[in-house]
């Protein structure tokens, strides 16, 4: 079984052909003068070829020896550039991050962070996916996102969630709507006027009713939206009131609608980093995850978040 000629070997052979001088060659590849002998006549061996004619005054390049050039040349140009491409990714310079996060999250909070990254690592490159939270858990499972930014998962045998920050709920309502913008809690809107709710899938569903049933409320959705933009859209068209976390708020047209506070004692929404057990996370994601952390903080000296 024929051997293959190492990437060491191709250098010593570049390098003889070059200096055409065993002490010169051996000196640019910092090796002494029998182990370049040896590395050349190694890759002879293998490529069952005579590279190089030399006698105790000259040193010349055969036939296949001028064949051989080139090739060698090209490889070890290759072999030198993908390694230097992996040690960029290992670095965390270069690569690819593959993200899900809730539609609301991946619109408030990402944009600054992908913009710094493309700063400070302009060979990384992001693939992100607003999704549902439903979807997550198992897209991260399987590999199809390196981390998501999203609610706790409820299998935590084979996910990790760490928590970023807690997220309000607002109330709104149609800026024509007298009576729930001026109701003392948001119950008495809610008693008053249609509930136009999130679809089941989202997380925003869970939490709504979740809270109507620890306060006791009996109140069922009217309307059900899967699309928080649309769900705006009704809202504003005074068909009803919604619950929703403040950062969904960036999905909507709010020039007709009206938010009211909501205690966080309440209703809140817990946000994080949820990534698969077991699985370590490239340079690149660590430092992508870190900034994001700098732009929760961020957030917070600014009042955007509690």
């Amino acid at each position: 079984m024929r051997q293959t000629v190492t990437v060491r070997e191709l250098e010593g052979v570049v390098s003889l052909a070059e200096h055409l001088n065993f002490n010169l060659a051996a000196e640019h590849l910092h090796v002494s003068q029998p182990a370049l002998t040896r590395m050349v006549q190694s890759a002879e061996s293998k490529l069952n070829a005579r590279l190089f004619d030399r006698n105790t005054r000259r040193v010349e390049l055969t036939a296949s020896g001028r064949e051989l050039l080139p090739i060698a040349r090209r490889i070890l140009t290759e072999f030198h550039g993908s390694l230097s491409d992996l040690s960029e990714f290992v670095a965390g310079r270069r690569g690819n991050i593959a993200v899900a996060c809730l539609p609301s999250v991946a619109a408030a909070v990402l944009p600054p962070v992908i913009a710094r990254l493309q700063g400070s690592h302009p060979l990384v490159s992001v693939t992100l996916d607003p999704t549902s939270a439903q979807l997550m858990p198992e897209m991260v499972r399987d590999g199809t996102v390196d981390f998501a930014i999203t609610t706790p998962a409820d299998d935590e045998s084979t996910t990790l969630f760490e928590g970023l920050f807690q997220e309000p709920f607002v109330l709104i309502c149609s800026v024509s709507d007298v009576l729930a913008r001026s109701a003392a809690h948001p119950q008495e809107a809610l008693m008053k006027r249609p509930l136009i709710s999130s679809g089941n899938a989202s997380s925003i569903r869970q939490i709504v009713d979740r809270m109507l049933s620890d306060h006791g409320h009996l109140i069922r959705p009217k309307y059900t939206v899967a699309n928080i933009s649309v769900l705006g859209a009704m809202v504003s068209a005074g068909l009803g009131v919604s619950l929703v976390p403040l950062m969904a708020l960036r999905l909507m047209d709010m020039t007709q609608i009206h938010a009211s506070p909501i205690d966080p004692a309440m209703m809140v929404r817990q946000i994080g980093v949820l990534t698969r057990r077991g699985r370590s996370l490239s340079a690149a994601s660590i430092h992508f995850i870190d900034s994001i952390r700098t732009e929760v903080e961020s957030l917070r000296a600014r009042g955007s978040l509690p």
